[in-house]
């Protein structure tokens, strides 16, 4: 049995659910069940019983679950110890980051870099469309990105800063002749929804319901950044963004709104909890020690 299928068993032997299963392993429904199906076949025996309203374990795939269980814990473990080994002895970070958000914690990169002559920090793009990705899957060692996070088996380190949130529409949108907006005015809006994005940190920046209680009307889906500004471009849909799209990314047919009542957006460094190393806790480091000088500056 393939470590990936192992997963997949006891993720499902939690959930009790092939949807939530597959949702939250970031895989297709049908490799959920083809996986247990497979698992069963060269066992010889059901480990579930599955009607159309109720998924529950067989006697035998409880005991597989405990025999499982502990041993896939201690593989887990072994395998992220390792792997912070080799990274803190290679002697690089790789920092995901989206768009100017480089820019907004340069005092961060510069205190770290100082502590660190030696370390080369690495910066990949994280899309605002699916943030967490890159964390998850260990592209990135640790991300920036806009809170709240609530992930298991992700940590969350200090803000490093906060950013106004704006309102982005087409040139020609209804509200774009005003000088700033509110939140209820998302109610008479259709917003973009992103790939991966967590409902609770969408509403950040697109709330689904107003304050008066009004659904938001949701509208295309966009798998990139750019993807966002070309359809709001085309006035096919608006979106909250940080205040750093308004400075850095100016479109002749994008207009950038101040929304006057929406909280301001935090930012903070997160990192899979299991592969945390001390670069990454020299750079959390950095991150509480350039904020701690700029509020007593």
């Amino acid at each position: 049995m393939e470590l990936r299928d192992i997963e997949i068993f006891l993720t499902l032997a939690e959930e009790l659910h092939f949807g939530r299963t597959a949702e939250r392993l970031h895989v297709s429904q049908a490799r959920v069940s083809r996986a247990i199906s497979q698992q069963e076949r060269r066992i010889g025996a059901p480990l579930f019983h599955r009607t159309s309203r109720r998924v529950r374990l067989t006697p035998l795939g409880e005991q597989l679950r405990r025999d499982l269980g502990a041993g896939y814990q201690q593989i887990m473990a072994g395998i992220a110890a390792a792997t912070a080994d080799a990274r803190a002895h290679r002697g690089h970070l790789t920092l995901g980051t989206m768009g100017p958000q480089p820019w907004a914690i340069g005092e961060v990169i510069d205190l770290f870099q100082a502590r660190h002559p030696t370390v080369r920090l690495r910066f990949r793009e994280i899309q605002p469309t699916a943030p967490l990705d890159p964390v998850r899957s260990g592209e990135v060692d640790v991300g920036l990105v806009w809170l709240p996070v609530r992930e298991p088996g992700l940590t969350v380190g200090p803000v490093t800063h906060t950013s106004a949130v704006l309102l982005m529409v087409h040139a020609a949108h209804p509200l774009a002749g005003r000088e700033s907006v509110c939140l209820e005015d998302f109610g008479d809006c259709t917003v973009l929804t992103g790939s991966a994005v967590p409902s609770y940190m969408e509403e950040t920046f697109n709330p689904f319901r107003t304050p008066a209680g009004r659904l938001v009307p949701r509208g295309p889906k966009v798998s990139t950044w750019h993807e966002e500004m070309a359809t709001v471009a085309a006035g096919q849909a608006v979106t909250g963004v940080a205040a750093e799209a308004g400075q850095f990314y100016p479109w002749p047919n994008i207009v950038y709104l101040p929304i006057r009542d929406a909280p301001p957006c935090q930012w903070a460094l997160v990192w899979r909890t299991a592969a945390e190393t001390p670069l990454i806790q020299s750079l959390v480091q950095a991150a509480h020690d350039a904020r701690t000088r700029a509020a007593n500056s």
